[in-house]
């Protein structure tokens, strides 16, 4: 696995999904040479399991990690003979971190597995700092010999989104997140990840928050997704949200630093599958106004996401206001071969009014007389087709 490979993976197999991708990015092979540089045996790295526990809030809200795909992380470092583990967090300031370890399973998982919880919260912390900015780091997250960051693909209602950078906030005390707000997030964030960063990011995209990092706004986009380049991989999760890189403040400061890349025309995207998920009614009060604009027939679940996301975008710069309903269609129900114009023989008269009204979202709408392409369509494509109309 290269620094600029992105894995990607589509579904609702948990355990199975993960499985597949560790596999496939050789997450061993990355320990190994880790411990080679190191001068460590392989048996003996101290390996670190860094989830987002913001709080404690059902993975299903769309604010914290699954505990399935930990699970299945850990089961997959013991079969390959790695066992000196830890799982380490510290959620946000005014939240106990042993009760979300207890509520989102977590203590059950240590119990089975053997796999030791630290709550960062409660650990000493070294100061350490970078250029102008002195912050105090967890000790056990600095001894650690190998860092795998495993953050929620979600929004942030200061920052925009979070990902792989924010995500290490949880091994800072809590003065020192109070100190990071005052600073307004983005340097410190940048800074933090410049002192200590993941080897290793593996992404939990099932159903993140559109837009706060506590959930209450899941939307499905059933996927997980794995890289070395913390700001590489946080790119990505940027432009799946319709942002540009450059639209968070600290990617490009990472970037400048020497973090990572935040260039993701350089990225290699690698998908394992291709997402044959169906969507579902959301329970997200948002997601369903925002479901008012399109007209839905059998979408799978990642592309009706990315048009979500798109149309999230929109609503927060006002560009959605006074838009028809519906303006976008989506879904292998509108995959009729058929040219723009006419309604061609076994085309329904309602399809017909869909195609010349609406905007279509994905590859199953190519009959449109105007559709953004892709499979998944991105949102970052569909903002762009809007721009340009």
């Amino acid at each position: 696995m290269n620094r600029n490979d992105i894995f990607v993976i589509y579904g609702t197999t948990l355990s199975a999904m993960t499985a597949e991708l560790l596999e496939k990015a050789d997450l061993k092979e990355q320990i190994l040479e880790k411990a080679d540089a190191l001068g460590i045996k392989p048996s003996g790295m101290k390996i670190g399991l860094k989830p987002n526990l913001v709080g404690a809030i059902p993975a299903e809200q769309g604010a914290t990690t699954h505990v399935e795909i930990v699970r299945a992380l850990v089961l997959y470092l013991q079969a390959e003979g790695f066992r000196n583990l830890l799982i380490l967090e510290g959620s946000w300031v005014g939240d106990r971190t042993e009760r979300a370890f207890k509520s989102l399973g977590y203590e059950a998982l240590s119990r089975e597995y053997h796999v030791p919880l630290l709550d960062t919260k409660k650990d000493h912390f070294i100061k350490k700092s970078y250029e102008e900015i002195e912050m105090e780091i967890s000790k056990a997250a600095l001894s650690l010999d190998f860092l795998i960051n495993l953050p929620v693909l979600k929004g942030h209602c200061q920052t925009k989104m979070t990902g792989a950078l924010k995500n290490l906030k949880g091994i800072i005390s809590d003065n020192e997140k109070r100190h990071f707000h005052s600073l307004g997030l983005h340097k410190p964030i940048a800074y933090l990840n410049k002192l200590i960063c993941a080897d290793f990011v593996l992404v939990d995209g099932i159903c993140g928050d559109l837009d706060f990092e506590e959930g209450g706004n899941p939307v499905a986009m059933n996927r997980i997704l794995c890289g070395l380049d913390s700001v590489l991989i946080d790119s990505y999760i940027a432009d799946t949200m319709g942002y540009a890189p450059d639209d968070i403040g600290y990617l490009t400061i990472a970037d400048k630093i020497g973090v990572g890349s935040k260039h993701l025309e350089q990225a290699n995207i690698l998908e394992l599958n291709q997402d044959t998920t169906k969507t579902k009614p959301s329970s997200s009060r948002r997601v369903r106004k925002l479901a008012e604009y399109v007209a839905e027939r059998d979408a799978c679940s990642a592309c009706y996401a990315n048009l979500i996301q798109a149309l999230a975008r929109l609503e927060d710069t006002g560009k959605l206001h006074g838009m028809e309903k519906p303006s976008f269609a989506i879904g292998q129900g509108f995959r009729e071969k058929k040219s723009c114009t006419g309604t061609g023989a076994g085309i329904s008269s309602e399809n017909s009014f869909y195609q010349k009204s609406c905007i279509g979202a994905g590859n199953c709408t190519r009959s449109f007389s105007r559709y953004v392409p892709g499979c998944p369509v991105r949102a970052a494509d569909i903002l762009s087709f809007l721009s340009d109309l």
